[in-house]
């Protein structure tokens, strides 16, 4: 774990065959399975409507901190269906663990397609629900509340989070309104589909500000190279520092940051980071170590409730990091926040509630249909009127996430505090004396 630089053989690939079978296997699953629509394979028998969900729970997940994030999610979602009964029928959840392997995610779909399920609920993950996403859609099978680390969209989902761009868009305006410029903004991400919806969210803010053009036409650049998969050329070119999927080095992400710095004159003041969480810890930690004086801000998903605060602690980082959330603050008074803590118990914190408001979104719609119990008029259902789940308003007929809800907190050593327009004076920026950190050497991590 000394070195700092990239052994391109250490982390996990997929093989030619492998690359061959998964693709067929994609391919076969994406037609429509004809005689399989009858009813009994659309998840619905005269006592019980079947859900699935797929989600990393074990294998390389429990390094990057996924699988947290994961069983979490799958402890809302079974806390929100536990004895719900919707149109005469109990409702039974069969959740796959994938070992955050994308072949794995499309055989577990087959599995639970050829079971009958009449919708999925909370997946989890980046290249997996990119890829799974094709495969149910062709199949007609709803989707509820995939945390899809980017932006993915398809006629049959339901998302209820807002998308990562738009929480970058709102840590962006935090940073502004605390007297950071807006060409001061840099980001820290993954490259792939969730980094670049880091680049769209910055470059949504950056487009409020003239001033702000030759950073705008540096995201414009790198979002272009990256519209044609995995470019591992992308640093060195903007304010942008990348690490490559699937491994988790940070020192090439850092010095793109620092030759951005250098060549633009301006100082990256604010770091915002799309990462996993061990990732994001490694990165904020070896800054520290470097003396940089850079101010950090997280996604919800990079946050993973207090996953990275638990990396940052055990590097003895103790900075607050602004982190935006997309559920409602855990001490409100929302009917749908007080029974998901009642629920849950010890296990109540951010991401058993995102789980536990999808879950309820989910026997709300299927409570007030009035059309016969089927997956197309379930979707018709959704996209008809927003819905109130528990005091929150979720709207599935616009496009997009079914929820604007993006709320600012301060993450330190472990707890989270509110922040309100009138904390948007000031940003943590320095940290204690820390021991310098040696960011691993490689990773199979596959967010």
């Amino acid at each position: 774990m000394s070195s700092l630089q990239p052994n391109l053989n250490a982390h996990h690939t997929m093989n030619f065959w492998q690359i061959a079978a998964f693709f067929i296997l994609s391919l076969q699953l994406s037609v429509p399975m004809g005689a399989m629509a009858a009813e009994a394979n659309q998840g619905i028998t005269d006592t019980s409507i079947r859900v699935g969900s797929i989600m990393p729970l074990t294998g390389n997940s429990a390094y990057d901190g996924t699988d947290d994030y994961s069983s979490n999610m799958k402890n809302g979602i079974e806390a929100a269906l536990k004895d719900q009964v919707a149109q005469g029928r109990k409702i039974e959840l069969e959740v796959m663990n994938d070992d955050n392997d994308p072949m794995s995610t499309i055989q577990d779909a087959k599995k639970l397609m050829n079971k009958g399920v009449f919708i999925m609920l909370g997946n989890v993950g980046a290249l997996s629900t990119l890829k799974v996403v094709k495969v149910l859609e062709a199949n007609q099978i709803p989707m509820l509340g995939f945390l899809t680390l980017g932006d993915i969209n398809a006629d049959n989902m339901l998302n209820y989070r807002p998308n990562p761009a738009q929480e970058v868009a709102s840590l962006f305006e935090h940073a502004v309104k605390s007297g950071v410029k807006p060409s001061q903004v840099c980001l820290f991400v993954q490259n792939d589909v969730f980094g670049m919806s880091g680049l769209n969210g910055l470059k949504e803010g950056l487009k409020q500000y003239p001033d702000a053009q030759p950073e705008m036409d540096k995201i414009n650049a790198l979002l272009e190279m990256m519209w044609g998969g995995i470019n591992p050329a992308l640093n060195n070119v903007g304010p942008v520092g990348f690490y490559q999927s699937e491994t988790v080095f940070v020192r090439d992400a850092y010095l793109s940051l620092k030759h951005w710095e250098n060549e633009s004159g301006n100082a990256c003041k604010q770091v915002i980071v799309l990462a996993i969480p061990r990732v994001a810890a490694d990165f904020i930690a070896y800054s520290r170590s470097k003396n940089e004086p850079w101010s950090f801000s997280a996604i919800s998903a990079t946050a993973a409730g207090n996953t990275l605060s638990g990396y940052l602690s055990a590097l003895s980082v103790n900075d607050n990091i602004v982190v935006s959330q997309v559920v409602p603050p855990l001490n409100s008074n929302l009917p749908i926040v007080v029974e998901a803590r009642k629920a849950l118990g010890d296990g109540f914190n951010h991401i058993s509630l995102e789980g536990y408001i999808v879950g309820r979104a989910f026997t709300t719609l299927l409570k007030s249909m009035k059309d016969p119990l089927t997956r197309a008029n379930f979707v018709k259902a959704a996209r008809q009127k927003p819905i109130d789940v528990g005091g929150l308003t979720i709207d599935f007929s616009r496009n997009g996430a079914g929820s604007s809800l993006v709320s600012l907190n301060n993450l330190k050593s472990g707890v989270y505090h509110a922040l309100n327009d009138d904390d948007a004076h000031s940003l943590p920026n320095t940290g204690p004396t820390i021991a310098s950190p040696t960011p691993a050497a490689s990773s199979t991590a596959k967010p």
